[in-house]
């Protein structure tokens, strides 16, 4: 997934969702945590094609 797809998807959220993702993103220790999820994983692993 290149950097115009990412855009695609953020952009396609409504409002709050993407306010809600933004604010996340923009706090480390939150992301962080976020990134740790085993869904958030499984998303990364699917992403880079892996199974």
């Amino acid at each position: 997934m290149d950097k115009k797809e990412i855009e695609k998807l953020i952009n396609s959220l409504d409002q709050e969702q993407k306010s809600k993702l933004m604010n996340a993103l923009a706090n480390k220790s939150e992301a962080e945590r976020i990134l740790r999820t085993p869904e958030a994983q499984a998303i990364m692993k699917k992403l880079k094609g892996e199974k």
